[in-house]
């Protein structure tokens, strides 16, 4: 019998010996194990913490005008400085106590999950910390599997390994889910309550807190009953935190919430056709691939003015019959530094999305004759040059073809106008005799120094603007005349910052003088002869039409083809330009539809220059202003008394002396005496200035 006993306590001994034995192998092979996860954790790095966020888009005045969502999930990162502290309270509290002491596991909660779990029989309590949860966020499907818990794992000790707990908390607070499409507390602030997360109270923030737990469940636009329930839990974990105190978590309980259900602060998805150029220009000229562009989270700074898009906007819808098939392409552009502050591409951007205030080529008509009359002003025009308008045909391509250009209504003065005529009176005979005295090439290439990059063709009728150029080109060249001849490119976007707030781009382009300042300078003063009296009595100034509508100092000219219709101005501060016609190439037939470019584009800018004060332009130091009669180009005299400030460049200014036979005098038609007391505006400004 004591044999036998003692032959059991050797073997228990032996047993106990080699399970001592294998303990000590399994604890070291634990030991290993873990160790080897943590190693193999640092070798891996530091995870990329990147998910699809939506990119901003920002007007000018940083008012956001819309956004690039991903699968149409609204997704913004803010820094944890721009998020309110309750924020960041009630997310601790609730989801975390113990964040900022533990290593990425929290084994005490653990420990109490799993006694609650076998007490319960059932999964009834998370111990899941806010690192785990960002790593299931950022790289892992909600499958519940052991592969996927220990990739978790792995993901977590990475996560704790390489980024401080701020940098957690903050990627946590702008992935979580918040339901709605909506993820992260930005875009949650905005969605819910119409703010920003940083300026989020109390209650609004222990509301918002309560929703991952179950979105589909606590969101207060769902059940609000069962949200407030939760949000009381909330304020509990946090007196129980010690954060706020019990008072304080009452009155947050009892303040009346309201939800506005919104998703974007202040304007959203305003100008699509210019946020269109905007995307199109971050891929092609800061090289930005699709996928960044729409899930990088950037904020994309952009010159658009949301008040000067909006006038434009409206006179479209004011101007233009709301059953009529006509579209249209708009520009404006500062002349200083070339921004575009409002853009529209067509009536209506869900019907189609086709710009044609950039992709469209439409001939521009006499628009195109302020670029050619300044390269003759080059080649030794002044404003006084006589040249004799009548119906004429001309040779060219060695004499194989010809061309007979026509006025408006037939109308020629079978006599001589000076070029300040010419321009006021879009004299298409003058054009031409111009374009062809000035020789091959110099037209086109007085267009590209001003921003035209269309192919032009040569041939005599170029000069009434018979090859098709975009609008945005048509505008920064006036830009350019406007600018004393310093030439900007259009500019879309000042400054992209990635969703850190990093900048990775800001604009730097270098302006380029490519025009005589003094030369520029008598362009534009003759361009506004377009809104002067009656200048003779063969027919009257383009711009008659809408004189009487301005109120200010403009320069531009208007132009017309059987098939579209143009008009392109400016102040010393803004540049606008209109076109339209129909996609199809139909005549415009009616009257108003002919006058609809002008009447807008005088409506935009009396509108948009309401709150500036009126402002001439600035004579340059090579100018000089002379008194001239308009109708020799000569200084006037008592036979010939009427007379127009004219602007020269130095030294090519008029000596001579108007003088006219009395056989001239007596045929003039005595004016109306009402006609003779009356004064255009523009005169009137003149003779002051």
């Amino acid at each position: 019998m004591e044999l036998i006993t003692n032959d059991r306590l050797k073997i228990a001994i032996k047993i106990l010996r080699a399970c001592l034995f294998i303990g000590l192998i399994g604890c070291a092979l634990v030991t290993v194990g873990i160790l080897g996860v943590l190693s193999y954790a640092k070798t891996q790095g530091a995870p990329p913490l990147a998910v699809p966020l939506s990119t901003l888009f920002y007007a000018e005045d940083g008012t956001l005008i819309g956004e690039e969502r991903h699968h149409g999930e609204t997704r913004y990162w803010v820094s944890l400085d721009d998020m309110s502290e309750a924020v960041i309270d009630a997310t601790v509290s609730i989801e975390d106590r113990n964040f900022f002491d533990h290593n990425g596991f929290d084994y005490k909660r653990i420990g109490g999950a799993v006694l609650a779990d076998i007490k319960a029989m059932a999964k009834v309590q998370g111990a899941s910390t806010i690192t785990q949860q960002y790593a299931r966020n950022l790289f892992l499907e909600h499958e519940k599997t052991w592969n996927r818990k220990l990739t978790e794992a792995l993901y977590t000790i990475r996560l704790e390994q390489n980024y401080s707990k701020e940098e957690i908390l903050e990627g946590y607070l702008n992935t979580i889910y918040y339901g709605h499409g909506v993820y992260g507390i930005e875009a949650a602030a905005n969605y819910y309550f119409g703010k920003r997360a940083s300026e989020l109270s109390l209650a609004e923030a222990s509301m918002l807190a309560g929703i991952p737990k179950g979105p589909t469940h606590y969101s207060p636009l769902v059940n609000e009953e069962k949200a407030k329930q939760r949000q009381n839990v909330v304020l509990h974990s946090m007196v129980e935190n010690g954060v706020i105190s019990k008072k304080t978590a009452e009155q947050a309980l009892t303040e009346k919430l309201i939800f506005t259900g919104s998703k974007v602060v202040g304007r959203e998805d305003i100008a699509p056709y210019f946020q269109d150029v905007v995307k199109k220009e971050l891929h092609s000229k800061l090289k930005l691939d699709q996928d960044m562009i729409e899930t990088g989270g950037l904020r994309v700074y952009t010159t658009l003015d949301p008040d000067l898009q909006e006038i434009a906007e409206e006179k479209v819808v004011n101007f233009v019959k709301e059953d009529s098939g006509i579209q249209l392409g708009f520009v404006a552009m500062d002349p200083k530094n070339g921004e575009v502050r409002a853009l529209i591409g067509g009536r209506d951007y869900e019907e189609s999305p086709f710009n044609r205030a950039i992709q469209a080529k439409r001939q521009p008509g006499s628009t195109f004759k302020p670029i050619l009359y300044y390269a003759a002003l080059e080649k030794g025009y002044t404003p006084s040059t006589q040249i004799r308008s009548e119906l004429t045909t001309f040779s060219y391509d060695d004499d194989r073809s010809t061309y007979t250009p026509r006025n408006y209504k037939n109308y020629y003065a079978n006599d001589s106008i000076t070029l300040a005529q010419a321009i006021a009176l879009s004299d298409n005979v003058y054009a031409v005799k111009t374009h062809l005295f000035l020789g091959d090439g110099e037209l086109v290439d007085t267009a590209k120094k001003v921003g035209i990059k269309s192919k032009l063709k040569d041939v005599p009728s170029l000069a009434l603007g018979t090859s098709g150029v975009s609008v945005l080109e048509m505008v920064n060249a006036y830009a350019t005349f406007d600018n004393g001849g310093t030439l900007h490119k259009p500019i879309f976007i000042t400054r992209v910052e990635n969703y850190k707030g990093e900048v990775i781009y800001e604009k730097n382009l270098k302006p380029k003088k490519v025009l005589d300042e003094d030369l520029a300078f008598v362009t534009t003063q003759l361009m506004t002869g377009m809104f002067d009296e009656k200048l003779n009595d063969y027919t009257a100034v383009t711009g008659t039409t809408i004189s009487d509508k301005l109120t200010r100092f403009y320069a531009g000219k208007s132009g017309s083809t059987e098939t579209d219709s143009w008009m392109i101005g400016y102040s010393p501060q803004l540049v606008a330009g209109i076109w339209t016609g129909y996609d199809n190439n139909e005549p415009l037939t009616i009257v108003e539809e002919s006058q609809y470019a002008k009447n807008i584009w005088a409506g935009f800018m009396e509108e948009a220059h309401q709150d500036i004060a009126p402002k001439p332009f600035k004579p340059t130091e090579g100018v000089v202003g002379v008194y001239v009669n308009p109708d020799t180009g000569l200084l006037p005299t008592k036979d010939c008394p009427v007379s127009r400030l004219t602007y020269y460049k130095k030294g090519t200014e008029p000596t001579e002396y108007c003088s006219k036979n009395v056989e001239d005098v007596k045929k003039e038609k005595p004016k109306k005496k009402e006609e003779k007391e009356k004064k255009g505006f523009f005169k009137r400004m003149f003779d002051w200035f």
